[in-house]
């Protein structure tokens, strides 16, 4: 939940707690951006008016908070007691136990997992085993086995410290953690306690639902009760062994236990009972030992100490092991099944509208009507500039009937602008600065925004001062203590500048015009960031898009025309798209829609290479990532950016957002700026071999009728926004053009009909002149 809280308001419901409060209330808190929310009610309530009280309590703090529509997650189906009124967007049932095998389960358990099955979209299962017991049960099951956050474990290898509890133990240490209730073998770990009083037995996690009394007790086990997460680590620290000694009953028949990866990423070699999934995902590693018997645990433990005495080889074969089970690759398969299923749901609505609603049947010059088939003329990918544009020109200029559809929940692509929770317009993916010196692009989308003048300035921190960048006479003298005139300031350049014969590279570039020295000052560890590559071993358009200037100029753009969307660039896609002839669907993959709605051609601005199913490859990106911050203070930076050129500091440059917006609040909010590997793709990476991949993908889409590849993803190239609605304006006037030639040529075929001159020859031919351009 950490994890979607990165993205959305995430309200996590916990069992109430009973106490002498005379009236209902809500303890709220916040973890890790978890809204906790913990119901504290009278001791003396009943079942019913304690379900009561949780539905006042829950709606109320919802109402509260502005909720409407949430995707609505049931780790229990016994929660419905008190939300089933509750109506969402999307309902996930996350199924990770057996509950009704536990002891206690209550009797209406099984009753309101079958209406939860029946109200649920979507089905995630702890484990493969719980999996197969589900699907038959719902359409839409997934597995989703243990997780696990392998740097807070893998700490463990390190961590020298000891626990006072544990610290007295003597070695070796066998350990467990978890919840100590009727799924521990308690007779298995008694007998192997007796079996070897040499070894120790350390056992961290609560007692719940079972008998204290019916504990083994013995000197060599030892019950340190319940630790926070956060401890858990210096506990696995100290032990040799880990121990999962797991009884085989119904309460076990399909558990997944997330312990077995958090052992391994600590290095710590297992010893497991034959738990089924735990059987099949680790037996065959070499580090997870299986065993039933006592006599077969001792002896599963006792090679584990020999593995033990091999740190190197168990913990790379650990990190083989785990290499694809982190919490963030689970909660980004489980967002993509959670989009993809709303997608649907979505898409069959609008089918269904399209087919119950059709339009009017479209006239010809002369007045005939025609019929028109149900579905879209185009279906176009991706809602940013690209796509946005095109989809409004067709829409309004050829009265075509566009769907567009993104990904994402929102239209404007990487140029989405929203307010945060402090009121301040932020721009979501990183500052994006209108510019451009093409008329007709500022014409196009000056129909639907005012404009706020504004030239970018940026200021790079460089020896504990901040100097302007690009390069200009300021910057040379406040670093080098000069007073140096224009003139002086070339010279000065020039002096500096290292001829280079043939200029290939961004490190050609900038070393030929002003030197090692201002190179390695800003460029090359920016460049080395930014790209994850040395400059040497990038295009040299990468530094050829920042000039050098040896006057007082501090703007970094010297397009004629600079300015920012008055009111920001959502208001302004909004604007675009309002039309009717234009449906858009968010939250929606390529692959959820091409089978199931009727199109005639795409539009696709997404990555090339995953349109063909990376049949040679992918194409190299480099991504982001954002830290968004609300300071308490009116301003944190005289400028809007501030770029970081050192390698020591890991991001590239802090944005803040007023310097562009003109807001006037009390607060400031600002963005550092990561570059990534990995992640949503950003920039293209100009390198000959990438573009030598891209030209095979080329020759594949000249050879897919009916597809046009648009925009920087499209047609892998580092394009500006002004540039991508140049290239959107110039496709739809080809478009244009394409259908003016083909009703000429129908209205000739017509014409030919028409005055009887439909001999065999001329009629063929007429048939295929019409047919080349449908």
């Amino acid at each position: 939940m950490s994890r979607f809280a990165r993205d959305h308001r995430v309200f996590f419901v916990e069992e109430p707690i009973r106490n002498d409060t005379p009236e209902p209330w809500l303890d709220v808190r916040e973890d890790e951006g978890v809204h906790i929310l913990v119901p504290r009610l009278p001791a003396g309530l009943g079942e019913a008016e304690a379900a009561t009280a949780q539905r006042m309590l829950l709606d109320q703090h919802l109402a509260g908070e502005g909720v409407a529509d949430p995707i609505l997650w049931y780790y229990t189906p016994m929660s419905l007691g008190f939300s089933s009124h509750l109506r969402g967007s999307l309902v996930v049932y996350d199924c990770m136990d057996e509950l009704s095998a536990f002891h206690g389960a209550p009797p209406e358990l099984v009753e309101r997992e079958r209406q939860l099955m029946k109200r649920a979209d979507l089905v995630f299962t702890g484990g493969v085993s719980l999996w197969e017991a589900k699907r038959n049960l719902h359409p839409n099951a997934h597995a989703f086995p243990s997780s696990v956050d392998v740097p807070h474990f893998a700490a463990a290898r390190s961590i020298a410290e000891e626990p006072d509890d544990q610290a007295h133990i003597p070695h070796p240490r066998l350990g467990f953690y978890g919840v100590i209730d009727e799924r521990l073998d308690v007779g298995l770990l008694d007998a192997a306690a007796a079996a070897r009083p040499d070894w120790q037995f350390v056992l961290v996690g609560p007692v719940v639902k079972v008998d204290p009394a019916r504990l083994p007790r013995r000197p060599n086990i030892h019950y340190l009760g319940p630790k926070v997460y956060d401890d858990l680590p210096h506990y696995l620290a100290g032990w040799d062994v880990a121990l999962m000694p797991f009884a085989r009953n119904e309460s076990t028949r399909f558990i997944s236990p997330t312990k077995t990866p958090e052992y391994l990423a600590a290095g710590r070699p297992v010893v497991s009972t034959s738990i089924t999934d735990v059987v099949r995902t680790y037996g065959d590693t070499g580090i997870v030992r299986i065993a039933d018997t006592a006599g077969d645990f001792v002896a599963a433990i006792d090679a584990a100490l020999q593995d033990a005495a091999d740190p190197d080889r168990l913990r790379s074969t650990a990190d083989l092991v785990l290499r694809d089970m982190s919490w963030d690759k689970t909660q980004g398969r489980m967002k993509e099944l959670m989009d993809r299923t709303r997608a649907r749901a979505r898409a069959a609505s609008q089918i269904h509208l399209v087919a119950s609603a059709p339009a009017q049947p479209a006239k010809h010059s002369n007045g005939r009507a025609v019929g028109r088939r149900s579905g879209f003329d185009y279906l176009i990918v991706g809602a940013g500039f690209a796509g946005s544009v095109l989809a409004e020109r067709l829409a309004v200029g050829l009265n075509k009937r566009v769907l567009l559809i993104d990904r994402r929940p929102h239209i404007g692509g990487n140029a989405y602008d929203h307010y945060d929770d402090a009121g301040l317009l932020i721009h979501r993916y990183g500052p994006h600065i209108f510019h451009t010196n093409a008329q007709q692009v500022v014409d196009y989308l000056s129909r639907f925004t005012k404009w706020r003048p504004y030239e970018h300035r940026v200021l790079a921190h460089v020896d504990e001062q901040l100097v302007p960048i690009p390069i200009n006479r300021t910057t040379v003298n406040r670093l080098y203590g000069l007073d140096l005139d224009e003139a002086d300031v070339a010279a000065f350049l020039a002096s500096r500048a290292e001829p280079v014969a043939e200029v290939r590279t961004s490190e050609d570039v900038v070393v030929g015009a002003v030197g090692r020295e201002l190179y390695e000052t800003f460029f090359r560890g920016y460049t080395r960031k930014q790209w994850g590559l040395d400059p040497s071993d990038l295009d040299k358009s990468v530094t050829s898009r920042v000039p050098t200037r040896t006057n007082d100029d501090d703007r970094y753009f010297g397009d004629s025309f600079q300015a920012m969307p008055l009111h920001g660039y959502t208001r302004m896609f909004e604007a675009m798209l309002d039309h009717p002839n234009i449906k858009v669907m968010l939250n929606t993959d390529f692959d959820d829609v091409r089978d199931e709605i009727q199109y005639d051609r795409i539009v696709y601005t997404g990555p090339i290479d995953e349109f063909f199913g990376h049949r040679f490859g992918k194409l190299p990106y480099r991504s982001l990532t954002f830290r968004h911050e609300t300071v308490g203070q009116e301003w944190f930076q005289p400028v809007a950016v501030v770029n970081e050129p050192s390698e020591t500091v890991p991001y590239t440059r802090v944005t803040e957002y007023k310097h562009l917006t003109g807001q006037k609040h009390p607060k400031t909010s600002i963005t550092y700026e990561y570059p990534a590997a990995q992640g949503d793709p950003y920039y293209p990476i100009p390198r000959p071999e990438n573009q030598e991949l891209f030209r095979k993908y080329q020759a594949l889409a000249d050879e897919t009728p009916n597809v046009t590849f648009l925009g920087r993803l499209g047609t892998y190239r580092y394009y500006n926004m002004d540039q991508v609605v140049a290239q959107a304006l110039s496709v739809y006037a080809r478009i244009a053009k394409e259908e003016e030639r083909l009703h000429g040529l129908t209205a000739a075929a017509r014409e030919l009909r028409s005055l009887g001159m439909e001999t065999k020859s001329r009629g063929a031919a007429a048939e295929r002149a019409v047919g080349l351009g449908d």
